[in-house]
């Protein structure tokens, strides 16, 4: 299976966790699946109002120069740990 293919399973996976992720693990796939899907992250960080739009940057934002490569064999370990 090619890695463009266990990204797309782990996707469809991770709406099927057993248990819901706490919030940081919640935000760690969130920002994975940015950076495999978008590339470096863009446009402006949301302001102080906007706490969850804030934090969800900010993790995606400390992804920046990983490739897509990179961020989708993170997401796929990633799903694959939470559904151990």
């Amino acid at each position: 299976m090619s890695l463009q293919e266990q990204f797309q399973q782990a996707q469809l996976d991770s709406k099927n966790l057993s248990e819901r992720p706490d919030n940081m693990t919640l935000l760690k796939i969130y920002a994975l699946y940015k950076q495999a899907a978008n590339g470096d992250v863009a446009g402006e960080r949301p302001g102080f109002t906007d706490m969850v739009g804030r934090a969800k940057y900010d993790a995606w934002a400390a992804l920046k120069g990983n490739s897509t490569e990179e961020a989708q064999q993170q997401y796929v370990d990633l799903i694959e740990d939470l559904k151990g």
